[in-house]
């Protein structure tokens, strides 16, 4: 005789709720979406545009007009947080702690762009940093996707981006072969040509 089964009987088969799910998701974006922005922020403290370094080099035809980098990365950042606040949220989740640990690699990368091509003035070296942050970024999509469907779209619009920054780096290369007059602090740019 099969036994009906009760409301009891089918709670115990879930570890948590749908709201106590949905609570755990919110506790992880108010903490997740802050911290993205916040390092963000940070990491764009150790250089930036408006470095003697940078005006003096020549811009390549698809650079966008400055004020978009920050309306894009807010975006991408706060994207990118509740992603990853819906990825740790997934309890119980194959490769979950894989997913958190490639995304947490991933975004170092993403941190060290920055000071790397304004600090360093190295625009080299960050070319390969947005070459790992593309290629790091597909792995953390796929496992993503995996465990959130919605996770890795979120994703997205931000490997578009650094797809696109990735190209303009290599841009801003072919267009200044020389790495740009160096800035050696003082703010002022001298050229030689001989």
């Amino acid at each position: 005789m099969v036994r009906p089964h009760s409301g009891q009987d089918e709670a115990m088969n879930f570890l948590a709720s749908k709201q106590q799910l949905r609570a755990s998701f919110i506790r992880w974006a108010l903490f997740c979406v802050p911290l993205i922005v916040l390092l963000g922020f940070l990491a764009g403290q150790l250089g930036g545009p408006q470095t003697a370094w940078f005006q003096s080099l020549e811009k390549p035809a698809i650079y966008p007009p400055p004020a978009a980098f920050g309306i894009v990365w807010s975006v991408l950042y706060v994207m990118i947080g509740i992603s990853l606040a819906l990825v740790i949220s997934a309890w119980g989740a194959h490769e979950r702690g894989l997913a958190i640990a490639a995304f947490a690699l991933h975004f170092l990368g993403n941190l060290a762009w920055t000071p790397v091509f304004f600090g360093m003035q190295d625009m080299q070296l960050g070319l390969w940093v947005l070459i790992f942050v593309v290629v790091s970024l597909l792995g953390v999509i796929a496992l993503f996707w995996k465990i959130r469907r919605l996770a890795g779209l979120l994703l997205l619009p931000y490997l578009a981006w650094a797809i696109f920054a990735t190209a303009l780096n290599y841009q801003f290369i072919a267009e200044n072969p020389d790495g740009g007059a160096r800035d050696a602090g003082s703010g002022a740019v001298e050229r030689i040509e001989l």
